[in-house]
């Protein structure tokens, strides 16, 4: 049985995103991601001003007639969230923890989806793929879904973004939207080759979740410093300039592989951080896109 608090951060959670995708994205939304695809449906006679290229040449030769295949635009999108639950989510220095964020912008995109009546669906991941909800309509379904991730208590705690994307390759047999949301602390290296085949398959958008701690800490002396997903612990000396500066250029060199990563298999990546509103950020790529995309 939820608890009255869980109820209650559920129901704030839906007011909020609700609201938010009532006010700033859900035209946004249906512009960026409206069904591009085209969808067969039937054949029939050539007329005037037809484009030759749909000609069905086998029902031309059989009939003797010249006849053309007809498309219409895909509305129904299938939409999947693919969203990291492996234990660097608890960790934030600011306004909230990662994982809550995660599940904050996973609800906002959903109710987004919903708007549009697309069906939304789940994959939650760590090492392993830890929980799997198949995409479905309806306001309800959202809702069970942010539920879902509030709750949930992975097994695992390591990171496998190459096994989350290979399942959803399996998985989706058509064209979907894929809302990647993790803080990619892993080896780029290790999902490239799979990033690169997801996104041939499916538009592929990533939420990548930072904390301000992550990238650059202060001097505040010597300092246990843990790794959340392995559990290893190491003293450094935050004082010295030396270790800080290094520190800055092991940040600098991974996020520029992981964007070379991001921009090498043509995935669109959204910085969200702990310390501020994720909705410009989420607006200005939704306007950047549609920009992008109309040209």
């Amino acid at each position: 049985m939820l608890s009255n608090e869980l109820i209650s951060k559920i129901r704030r959670i839906e007011i909020t995103t609700r609201k938010l995708v009532n006010d700033s994205f859900a035209g946004e939304y249906h512009s960026v991601f409206k069904g591009r695809g085209m969808e067969f449906n039937e054949v029939r006679q050539y007329h005037p001003g037809d484009d030759v290229r749909t000609i069905d040449w086998n029902v031309t030769a059989r009939t003797g007639e010249p006849h053309v295949k007809s498309y219409s635009e895909e509305r129904e999108l299938t939409v999947m969230l693919v969203v990291d639950a492996s234990r660097s989510g608890d960790f934030g220095t600011q306004n909230r923890f990662k994982r809550e964020l995660a599940a904050e912008l996973a609800a906002v995109m959903s109710f987004a989806a919903t708007t549009n009546n697309d069906k939304v669906g789940l994959l939650v991941f760590t090492d392993r793929v830890e929980l799997l909800i198949p995409p479905r309509k309806g306001r309800s379904h959202v809702l069970r879904m942010v539920r879902d991730l509030l709750v949930f208590q992975p097994k695992g705690t390591g990171t496998d973004i190459k096994l989350a994307l290979d399942t959803i390759n399996l998985l989706l047999k058509r064209r979907s939207i894929v809302f990647l949301v993790s803080d990619f602390l892993v080896e780029p290296e290790s999902y490239r080759q799979t990033m690169f085949v997801t996104s041939r398959r499916h538009d592929v958008v990533a939420f990548d979740l930072r904390d301000p701690m992550e990238r650059e800490i202060a001097d505040v002396g010597i300092v246990a410093l843990e790794d959340a997903e392995t559990g290893e612990l190491q003293w450094v000396d935050t004082s010295s300039a030396g270790w800080r500066q290094d520190f800055s250029e092991k940040v600098r060199l991974f996020e520029a592989n992981k964007s070379e990563v991001f921009s090498s298999a043509s995935v669109d990546s959204i910085n969200v951080t702990t310390d501020k509103d994720y909705v410009s950020e989420v607006t200005t790529f939704f306007r950047n896109r549609m920009r992008r995309l109309s040209r």
